[in-house]
This record gives structure tokens, sequence and C-alpha cells, in this order.
């Protein structure tokens, strides 16, 4: 992630306008019907975040019969393969490989086989649209020049994978070289064969906080001898969705949403103790900060209104950034996109507030991101929901038991735009070196 927009590496990047995405991406027809298999072998077996043994394996495994130097390992489960082929700037293409604690209701043969777990936000999908990526680049290295790593990162869904994979050493123990760019993709509920981008701030900063409320349980029949924690949580619960309606300004954005709420095993005992947790979205670090106070604030002053002993304990389950796209490299790789596939497959969107941990993957190497949306819903169904303006009913999203991308054009979109946007960060091959000098004499 990059807080400028004119980082970038232009002066080294690859060769738009050039031949090399096509003659990379044509043997793509000859293997789609092994990553299709791929695809469903993955959907049926899904795994948790560090958890990802089986997946880590597989991508291990067709990395190494590529030709990359693979490193397995990283923070438990992550997976790097690099191939050098040449001077030029190293390019980073990640993928995320964790499922989610979602019970699949899709009906599909190819359903997960795990109980209560699911490819619920199509990293399967990542997981295999980057190895078609890292299979044809391999065996297209006549076309470009440079470093390639291909990363295979663990827990993006509990938002610690990429901070896991950089505290173990990723660039300063050189278990990849230190990239000029990365790049990565997220499957959306959008018309598959579209490619959605937001330049600046795309996805939002999200806290993941839990809340303990400490109070003093009794019999049910007594509440006067008691301080009642499910009155004093329930209570903050209403009064926290005051925080984005009275104290966060209209021209900026925030989402609280209490998610989880615990307290008591039976009727006839109020407990000693209730536990909240809330998800928090921000785009802007004054407004998060301001936001996360006001949650405190309230919290702690539910408990005091209840007479409770104890100030409620606040624990942070997880913390994603705000992921920022490089306006430069966006312009560029767009330009990519719009020659491979026709401007009318790509579309500008609104910061989602979603969030992501790959932002964390550039930061940490002081490189741009480009951060995109692949469509994967069933084209004629999301045209129909669009126009009868019913996309949030009709079109299930990410994280539904329902949410499963058709395989084709999904799949083929994907790996399309992971390796023509390598390419385009990629100096020419040998094969190409000639034509793009002349184009741009």
């Amino acid at each position: 992630m990059s807080d400028s927009d004119t980082t970038g590496t232009t002066a080294n990047a690859g060769p738009r306008g050039s031949s090399a995405p096509a003659a990379v991406l044509a043997p793509l027809d000859d293997r789609l019907a092994d990553l299709v298999a791929l695809y469903e072998d993955l959907h049926r077996h899904p795994e948790l975040g560090f958890q990802e043994t089986r997946t880590a394996a597989e991508a291990a495994r067709r990395l190494t019969g590529c030709g990359y130097d693979v490193t397995t390992g990283i923070a438990g489960t992550g997976v790097a393969g690099v191939l050098r082929n040449g001077p030029g700037p190293v390019v980073l293409l990640r993928a995320d490989m964790d499922a989610l604690p979602v019970t699949e209701n899709s009906g599909l043969d190819y359903a997960s086989t795990v109980p209560g777990r699911m490819h619920a936000c199509g990293h399967d999908v990542h997981v295999t649209c980057l190895l078609g990526a890292a299979d044809l680049l391999a065996a297209g290295r006549d076309h470009w020049s440079g470093t390639l790593i291909a990363l295979f990162q663990p827990a993006e869904e509990v938002g610690s994978g990429a901070r896991a994979m950089i505290d173990a050493g990723l660039y300063s123990k050189s278990l990849v070289p230190t990239p000029d760019v990365v790049l990565a993709q997220h499957v959306a509920p959008l018309g598959a064969g579209l490619i959605a981008y937001c330049p600046g701030p795309c996805m939002a900063a999200a806290d993941s906080l839990e809340i303990t409320f400490h109070g003093a349980g009794g019999h049910g029949s007594r509440p006067e001898t008691t301080i009642d924690p499910i009155l004093m949580a329930a209570s903050f619960v209403q009064r926290v969705q005051s925080v984005v309606a009275r104290e966060v300004a209209p021209k900026d954005q925030a989402v609280v949403t209490v998610g989880s709420f615990h307290a008591g095993d039976t009727a006839n005992v109020i407990p000693d103790r209730a536990v909240v947790r809330l998800s928090v979205r921000t785009f802007d670090e004054t407004v998060r900060t301001a936001v996360l106070a006001a949650i405190d604030r309230i919290a702690r002053a539910e408990a005091a209104a209840s007479g409770a002993d104890r100030a409620p304990d606040t624990e942070v389950l997880d913390s994603f950034p705000v992921t920022v796209n490089d306006a430069t490299t966006l312009r560029e790789v767009n330009e990519q996109f719009t020659e491979l596939f026709g401007e009318q497959r790509l579309f500008a969107y609104e910061p989602a507030t979603g969030s992501e941990d790959a932002g964390l993957l550039a930061t940490a190497a002081g490189a741009p991101l480009y951060y995109w949306w692949l469509g994967g819903w069933d084209p004629e169904e999301f045209r129909t929901a669009l126009a009868a303006g019913r996309l949030a009913q009709d079109i299930p999203s990410n994280h539904s038991p329902h949410f499963v991308p058709v395989v084709r054009p999904t799949l083929t979109m994907g790996v399309e735009a992971l390796t023509a946007a390598a390419l385009n960060r990629l100096a020419p091959g040998e094969a190409d070196a000639a034509g793009v000098a002349i184009r741009r004499g």
C-alpha cells in the first residue's frame, strides 16, 4: 500500500501495448480443465485461517513443478514461490487461502465436505487463479524479464495472516525479494467477466472488539440483589448505534455493527457477565480514533450507570488497515486490462466497507498496491437483478452460505487479469523487447 499517488514502477514498467499478454495467455484453454478440477477440489476441502495445510501443500507442489523456488511454512501455512528471470522489477502476486466457519447451502455437487466450513468468500478462486497465472508466466518467461513472486497467504479473514508472514521474516529474512509492486484481486458478487476498481482508499480499516461487562449475578426472582450485566450490555448495544448517527459527520464514513451477544445459561439466573463483540469500519484515522473512543466511553458509562463495581474489559480481536490503491499503478494496469478485455468490462466503484490485509504486504515493502474486484456471479442473473434494482436481495454476497461463483468465465478472467497485470509491471522479455522499444520510441 502506498500513501502516494505518484509512487510506482513506471520507469521499469512492463510491455504495455505489446503482444506479450496474448502470447503468454495462449495456452490457457488447454489448462482450463485442470484449473476447474483444482478449484472444485479446493472448494470441497475448505480450511480455516492458519490451518490451510492441504491447500498450502497443493500450492507448493504446483509451484515447484513450474520451476519456482518455493518456501513453505511461513507463519505456519504461508507459501511463497519465487521465479527469477533476469533483470527487471520484482512483482508480487498475492492470493489468500483461508475459508470461513460457514455451513454451505449451495446444493452443488462439489460443495464443502467439511461440516461448518465453507469457502464463502471465494479464496478458492483466488488460489486457483494465482496458480494458473504462475503456471502461464513460468511457461511464457521469454516474454518478460524480472522476478515474480507468487504468495499464498493464510488467515486473511481474521486480519492477521499478512502481518504474521511479515513478522516471520518474509522480507527481513529474505524469504522473498522485496517487491516493487503488490498486485491482488478478490472475487465479488458482480457479473462474471467484469473488473471493478477504486483509486485511492478502496477498502475500510476494520477493528473487531470484544467487550466484557461485569455485574453481580443472582436469582432471577430477586434482581434487586444483583447488578444485571445483560441490561447493562443491552443498553450499550442500543446506545452505541448513536455513534455513527450523532458523532460522525455526514461527509465521513463509518459503520458500527454488533455481531455477537452472549450472557447467561438459563432463564432464572442473572449472570455475572455479558460479552459483546462488535465490528468498526472507517476510512480515516481521525474518524477511527474518535469512534473507538466513543465506544469505550459509552461502555464505561453504561457500567457506571448500572452501578457496576468494575469497568468493562475491552479486547481487540483483529485489526485491518485501510486498503489504498496506488493511482499510477492502477491507471497503467487498467490500460493493459482495457486492451485485453475491452473498456466495457471495467468500471469504477465507490470505496467498500469490507476490509483486507493485502495492503500490509505493500506497506512493509514500501511498494505501491493495486487491488481490484473480479466479477464472479452468473452474468445473466446479475444483469436481471441490476435491472430490477434487486442486487442486494437476489445476488448473495461474500460470506453468504449461498456465495459460490460461477466457474466460467470467473476462473478464465481471474487468470487473465493476474497474468496481464504482472506482465504490465515486469520488463519486456527477449521476445517482445524490440517491438516495445519501437512503440515507445
